[in-house]
C-alpha cells in the first residue's frame, strides 16, 4: 500500500461512482473535498485529481474511511442480526392447549395401549407417566420396554380420531409469521400427516420452509424390537413380527421404579425424538441450522432445556412463568411481536439500509 505516500497520487475516477450509495451529508463533504483538491496545481493534465504531497495521505485516508464507515453503518447491521432461523414446535405451541387436541391424543394413546397392546387398563396411568418421563414420548417408551407395533399404525390410531375441527384458521398468526424475515421451520415429534393437517386447519401452509417430523428423524420404520439389546439404541432388527409381545419379553418399568434403589439400567429406545439432545442436534444438522443463531419456540419445559443445552436461544410458549433454560416466555404465540420486537427490527433496518440504493428495473408495456 505504498501508493498512499507518493507525493503526486490520483484519486481513482470510479470514486464518484459510490456517491449515489452514500448519504447526502457524506456526498456534500466529499464534494467539498473534491473542490478543494481541484484548486491545487497539477504539473500535467490528468483524468484524475492531483494532490500535493502534504495533502495526499490525510485526504485519501479520510475519503476512503468515510466511505467505509458509511457502508458499515448502512449495510453492516443487517449482517450482524442475532438470528437467521426460527424453529417452531407444533402442538400446543402454534395453537392453544385449550383446543383439546392434547387431551384427545392422550386418550387415544391409552386406548391404543389397551386395545392393540393388551395392557391392563389399571396399569395405564402409571405406565404412561413413567414412559413419558423417562423416554420423552409414550411411543418411544413402549418401544424401549419391548412392545412391538407398526409406527404408521400407531400414528394413524392416535391422530386419526383427534378433534381437528377445533382448530380454526389463524390469520393473525399467519400475518406475524409471514412478516418475519428469517428461515422458519416446524420441529415436531408427530408424524408428517398430523403436522400437515394441523398447519392446514390453521391456514399456515406456506409459512414454513419445511417440517422436521417423526419420519425425518426415524427414516427406518421398524415393526419389531431387536433380539440384540445393543441394537435397540437406534435401529434394531429389520425382521418384523406380529403386533404385541409376550409378557416375559416386556421390561416391567413400574416394578423397576417401585424398588427403593433400582440398579438395573433402563432399556434404550430405537426412536429418536425430543427431548433427546441427540435428536435436536440431528434435526439441526439435517436442516443446516446454526443453533447459536436460531430461536426455538416450544411449550415443553424439557424440550426447552434440552434445546438450550445444544446452544439454541429459547422461547417457552403457553406460560408467563420464566423457567430455567428459557430465554423468553410467551403466554401465547400471538404475543411474539410484543415480547420480541427485535425480530421485526431486522426487516426495518434492511429497508432503511437499502433505501438509498438505486435499482434498475425493466418495464414491459
Amino acid at each position: 500500500m505504498d501508493w498512499l505516500y507518493k507525493p503526486d497520487v490520483c484519486l481513482p475516477l470510479f470514486l464518484p461512482f459510490f456517491f449515489f450509495l452514500l448519504s447526502p451529508h457524506l456526498r456534500l463533504s466529499l464534494s467539498l473535498c473534491k473542490d478543494a483538491l481541484a484548486l491545487s496545481p497539477s504539473p500535467s493534465p490528468s483524468p484524475c485529481l492531483s494532490l500535493p504531497a502534504i495533502w495526499s495521505f490525510p485526504l485519501q485516508f479520510c475519503c476512503w474511511r468515510s466511505i467505509e464507515m458509511e457502508f458499515e453503518g448502512r449495510y453492516g447491521q443487517v449482517q450482524r442480526q442475532k438470528y437467521d432461523c426460527l424453529l417452531f414446535d407444533l402442538d400446543d405451541t402454534l395453537y392453544p392447549l385449550s383446543s383439546g387436541l392434547a387431551a384427545g391424543c392422550l386418550k387415544n394413546i391409552q386406548d391404543y395401549m389397551v386395545e392393540k397392546l393388551g395392557i391392563h387398563k389399571t396399569k395405564i396411568p402409571d405406565l404412561c407417566n413413567l414412559l413419558y418421563k423417562n423416554y420423552g414420548t409414550t411411543m418411544a417408551g413402549l418401544r424401549a420396554i419391548g412392545y412391538d407395533f407398526d409406527y404408521d399404525d400407531y400414528h394413524s390410531f392416535v391422530h386419526g380420531r383427534l378433534p381437528y375441527d377445533n382448530l380454526k384458521p389463524d390469520p393473525v398468526l399467519k400475518s406475524l409469521l409471514l412478516g418475519l424475515p428469517f428461515r422458519k421451520l416446524i420441529f415436531t415429534n408427530a408424524d408428517e400427516a398430523h403436522a400437515t393437517k394441523v398447519l392446514s386447519r390453521l391456514g399456515l401452509e406456506g409459512c414454513f420452509e419445511g417440517i422436521i417430523c417423526f419420519e425425518t428423524l426415524n427414516p427406518t420404520h421398524k415393526t419389531a424390537v431387536s433380539d440384540d439389546e445393543d441394537d435397540i439404541e437406534f435401529v434394531g432388527s429389520a425382521t418384523p413380527s406380529s403386533p404385541g409381545s409376550r409378557s416375559s419379553d416386556i421390561f416391567d418399568i413400574i416394578a423397576h421404579f417401585a424398588q427403593p434403589n433400582p440398579s438395573a439400567a433402563l432399556p434404550k429406545t430405537p426412536i429418536v425424538c425430543k427431548p433427546s439432545e441427540a435428536a435436536i442436534e440431528r434435526a439441526l444438522e439435517l436442516a443446516n441450522i446454526n443453533p447459536h443463531r436460531t430461536l426455538f419456540f416450544e411449550d415443553s419445559v424439557r424440550n426447552i432445556q434440552a434445546g438450550k443445552r445444544v446452544g439454541l436461544h429459547t422461547v417457552l410458549v403457553g406460560t408467563s412463568q420464566r423457567v430455567r433454560g428459557a430465554d423468553c416466555v410467551l403466554e401465547s404465540i400471538h404475543n411474539i411481536r410484543e415480547a420480541i420486537p427485535e425480530l421485526w427490527e431486522a426487516d426495518k433496518m434492511a429497508e432503511v439500509n437499502y433505501s438509498g440504493v438505486a435499482v434498475e428495473t425493466s418495464v414491459t408495456a
